[in-house]
């Protein structure tokens, strides 16, 4: 969702940064280190004394469900969500359920019929379970799905699943190293159906 589908990398930074200047770390080495994980995962892998992971979770997650200025669609994302069949496809975040609803709301993409949020798994990115369940509730086996990332711990973990991966790079200032197909958006790119059921991403010819 976060970077794949949305981007709000201003609000969370803006959220999590303060968090992290409270607690006396470094902004420039904190930041990349945070995205695309769980936020209790985040914090109890610093192992800041005194600190309740869970506690400060909490926190944060209120902190960004109050503050979702400037969060907008990946550009082309709304478009291409529409040839996506709706049985064929989840949202898979290490976002809080509430915090979800609240950024997918914020960038006008409604919710899909599937939705694994950070509640629903007790290993987060990179561990691959959020992949598993993911597909096991669209309803295929995670070898036989596509994942969208835009982080090293989702691609860790959509690798981990046994899924292909998709890199958007477009929220990211510093582009990351990877030998998966890489895509700045969604503008040119749809959805189409083959003869044997199978979903195919596709390029539509330029306007």
């Amino acid at each position: 969702m976060d970077g794949t589908l949305l981007n709000s990398i201003a609000a969370a930074e803006r959220v999590w940064g303060k968090w992290a200047l409270a607690h006396g770390l470094d902004l420039a080495t904190f930041l990349p280190f945070m995205h695309g994980k769980r936020g209790i995962d985040t914090i109890t892998q610093l192992n800041l004394p005194g600190v309740d992971p869970a506690t400060e979770a909490a926190f944060i997650t209120q902190a960004e469900i109050d503050d979702v200025e400037g969060v907008k669609p990946i550009p082309g994302a709304l478009e291409f969500l529409k040839t996506l069949p709706a049985d064929r496809w989840a949202i898979v975040t290490s976002s809080p359920l509430p915090l979800a609803r609240a950024r997918l709301a914020k960038a006008g993409i409604t919710a899909p019929k599937f939705l694994v949020t950070a509640e629903d798994v007790t290993q987060g990115k990179p561990a691959p379970d959020c992949y598993r369940l993911g597909a096991e509730r669209v309803g295929f086996d995670a070898a036989d799905c596509l994942v969208f990332e835009d982080v090293p711990a989702g691609v860790k973990a959509g690798e981990a699943a046994g899924a292909d991966v998709v890199v958007v790079t477009t929220t990211h200032e510093h582009p990351m190293e990877t030998t998966h197909l890489t895509i700045p958006g969604y503008e040119r790119l749809a959805v189409e159906i083959a003869a044997d059921g199978r979903l195919m991403l596709v390029e539509t010819p330029a306007a």
